[in-house]
C-alpha cells in the first residue's frame, strides 16, 4: 500500500513538471513566433552557430518551443518531448554560459527580444539557474514519463505505452494477460 502513495506522488509530481515545463516552452515559443527577425537576432548574438544556419534556427527554434511545450502539455510523447525538451536546455545553459565566460554583453532571448544589451551579464546566473531547474524537471519526465491527466495514458492505454514500463506499475504486478495467461496454462 505504502508503494501506492509514493506512485501517486510521482503521478502528480510528473503532472506538475508537464505543466511547468511544457508552459514555458509555450510562453516562450509564443513570444517570440510573432517576431522571427528578433528571434534570429537572438541566435546570431551569442556567435557560436555558423551564420549559414543561423537564420534557419532563429526561425525554428520558437515554432519547435510551442511544439514541445503542446506536448508536454497534454502529456503526448512524454518520453520522446522530454529528451528534446532536455537537450535544448543544456544548450541553453550552455550558450547563456559561453556568452558570460566570452565577456559578452546580451539578452538570452528566451522569452523574445535577443541581442546585445548592457549590464546583461548580471542576469546570467539566474537565466541559468531557471534553465537548470528546468532540466531537471526535463529529466524526471525522461525517466519517468507516466504521470496524472496525460493523453498518452489514453492513446496507450493498451499496455503498449513505449514510455511506461508494465514492470514499474504496481496494477499490473503479478497479473497475466490473455495470451500469458494461455501460455502459462500450456505449460
Amino acid at each position: 500500500m505504502n508503494g501506492g502513495v509514493s506512485e501517486g506522488v510521482k503521478d502528480w509530481f510528473g503532472l506538475l513538471a508537464r505543466l511547468v515545463t511544457g508552459g514555458v516552452w509555450i510562453v516562450a515559443g509564443a513570444l517570440k513566433l510573432p517576431h522571427p527577425a528578433d528571434s534570429v537576432r537572438a541566435v546570431r548574438a551569442y556567435d557560436l552557430l555558423p551564420e549559414a544556419v543561423v537564420p534557419a534556427v532563429g526561425h525554428l527554434l520558437p515554432v519547435l518551443e510551442v511544439v514541445i511545450g503542446l506536448c508536454l502539455v497534454v502529456g503526448v510523447l512524454v518520453r520522446g518531448t522530454s529528451v528534446v525538451s532536455a537537450l535544448l536546455f543544456v544548450a541553453f545553459i550552455i550558450g547563456i554560459a559561453s556568452a558570460w565566460a566570452r565577456g559578452l554583453s546580451i539578452d538570452c532571448g528566451c522569452f523574445g527580444g535577443g541581442g546585445y544589451i548592457p549590464d546583461a551579464s548580471a542576469k546570467y546566473p539566474g537565466e541559468i539557474a531557471r534553465d537548470v531547474g528546468l532540466l531537471a524537471l526535463s529529466a524526471w519526465l525522461v525517466v519517468r514519463p507516466r504521470s496524472r491527466l496525460a493523453l498518452d495514458s489514453v492513446l496507450f492505454s493498451s499496455g503498449s505505452d513505449p514510455d511506461t514500463d508494465p514492470e514499474d506499475d504496481p496494477e499490473t504486478e503479478g497479473s497475466l494477460d490473455g495470451a500469458e495467461e494461455d501460455l502459462a496454462q500450456d505449460r
